[in-house]
């Protein structure tokens, strides 16, 4: 099985936190989808498995026109063996989401939402430069739910200093109320070169505090079985038979394609990435050239990515499977985070405890080989 990923780079104004690639403009809009179709054909043999998700991401799939949509699409079902059951899913931000845009996405075979929800605090949204506001965040998700969206995920951000830990368990539960099948759960980070880094570093904005993300990272861990989630990632929680398709794929090494500027690709020994930059995207293109770089991954390179997303998954991490592809005895550098019950190891796997997932990137590449 594979994915495909689809980045539209586009978005009506900038999140002071997001550093993804996009533009504010969108004149060439039209130019940009001639171009990724192009480049759909062109990778037509990057993956030869059958395709079980596509995922449109940004960017802000939802601010583009049904049309370039239905472009795109109709390129993938010409080149890739995309299954009938395939998991094709939008993000769509609150403020664009219409009964007739639903409609009309649904016939074009989305049959997934990512809302960009990411608070139902009005004071959030202005704190991240959202465009909709928490009665839109509201209306987005019982307007989907009315016009037959069954599969619904959303964002939700915590961290923020404007988020106080009843506000926050208010968002979760506001969630579970609304009828949402799945959670894709963020801590504020700051990065570097975004509005939100610069505005602190000026001290016209509130810092972030780490203490208190880890904070409302274990509400969300206490109160995600008592609403019957399962907290399958260490960012997604889902009710049962909702997990992300295409974001498991990421999680469990399976080969993906990336269509579109920034958008990466994977098949297993390689990695690709294109160049973020739109001009450059059409520049290449219009030269009937992928505007990608490649590296090829070492075996130690693989041994620690497979560490780095297993660790992250309700699974766990395959020791097993580690020491016969890379001779990679894990378990006793794992030793010291088992009697810190950090860890548990339950033979072949390793899994993070509640207290392990707060520390899961450190752990995990102390691990690594």
């Amino acid at each position: 099985m594979a994915g495909i990923y689809i980045h539209i780079p586009f978005c009506k104004k900038a999140c002071h936190y997001c550093n993804f690639y996009f533009s504010t403009n969108t004149n060439n809009t039209d130019a940009i989808i001639t171009a990724m179709a192009q480049e759909i054909t062109l990778q037509k043999n990057y993956i030869t498995q059958p395709v079980t998700s596509i995922y449109f991401g940004g960017g802000t799939p939802s601010i583009i026109p049904t049309s370039s949509l239905r472009v795109l699409l109709h390129a993938l079902r010409l080149h890739f063996f995309i299954l009938p059951s395939a998991e094709v899913t939008l993000e769509a931000n609150p403020d664009d989401i219409t009964e007739e845009k639903i409609i009309a996405w649904k016939a074009l075979g989305i049959n997934r939402l990512s809302i960009g929800i990411q608070s139902f605090d009005s004071n959030c949204l202005t704190y991240m430069n959202r465009a909709h506001s928490a009665a839109q965040a509201l209306t987005s998700v019982k307007t989907a739910i009315q016009y037959g969206i069954t599969n619904l995920s959303i964002d939700l951000i915590y961290g923020t200093p404007t988020l106080s830990n009843k506000q926050w368990i208010t968002n979760i539960n506001t969630a579970m109320q609304l009828g949402i099948q799945h959670l894709s759960c963020y801590a504020l980070t700051v990065e570097p070169h975004t509005a939100l880094h610069t505005r602190i570093a000026q001290k016209k904005m509130q810092a972030v505090n780490p203490n208190k993300a880890a904070e409302q990272m274990e509400l969300l861990m206490q109160l995600a079985p008592t609403l019957g989630l399962e907290h399958y990632e260490i960012s997604n929680l889902a009710l049962t038979g909702y997990r992300s398709k295409h974001n498991s794929s990421y999680w469990q090494g399976v080969p993906y394609l990336g269509i579109g500027p920034s958008a990466h690709s994977y098949n297993g020994v390689s990695r690709q990435w294109n160049v973020s930059n739109n001009a450059l995207y059409l520049q290449s293109l219009k030269n009937n050239t992928l505007p990608a770089e490649q590296e090829t991954l070492t075996l130690t390179q693989q041994c620690n990515e497979t560490i780095m997303t297993a660790l992250r998954t309700i699974e766990g991490l395959n020791c097993k499977s580690i020491y016969q592809n890379y001779n990679y005895d894990l378990v006793p550098k794992a030793q010291k985070y088992i009697t810190q019950k950090l860890m548990l190891y339950t033979e072949p796997y390793l899994q993070l405890t509640t207290a392990g997932r707060l520390r899961a990137d450190g752990i995990a590449a102390d691990l690594f080989l």
